[in-house]
């Protein structure tokens, strides 16, 4: 590997690597959802998954879109899918 693929790969998962991220990308695996969707599934303030949300963003790792006032995030790249499920093929073997 390259020195600048092992920055851009630390740099990605340092951005994934807090609890509420990961558990948002998990549930952002199979489907899209609303902050409010998240928020309710995260347990914590719509200002908190909003912040986390835009650190997903500024890393290229979910995208959005806007339907009338909700606006719904999903995964952007199909890597982090893959990503996701090999984590929880490794330490989540019961799910």
């Amino acid at each position: 590997m390259q020195n600048d693929q092992i920055v851009a790969m630390s740099k990605l998962l340092k951005s994934m690597s807090h609890p509420i991220r990961l558990k948002i990308l998990c549930l952002l695996q199979d489907q899209e959802l609303s902050v409010g969707d998240i928020r309710e599934e995260v347990k914590t303030t719509n200002a908190n998954v909003s912040q986390h949300l835009n650190i997903l963003r500024s890393q290229g790792i979910i995208d959005y879109r806007k339907d009338a006032n909700f606006i719904y995030n999903r995964i952007h790249d199909p890597r982090i899918i893959e990503l996701m499920k090999t984590m929880q093929s490794l330490f989540c073997p019961d799910v």
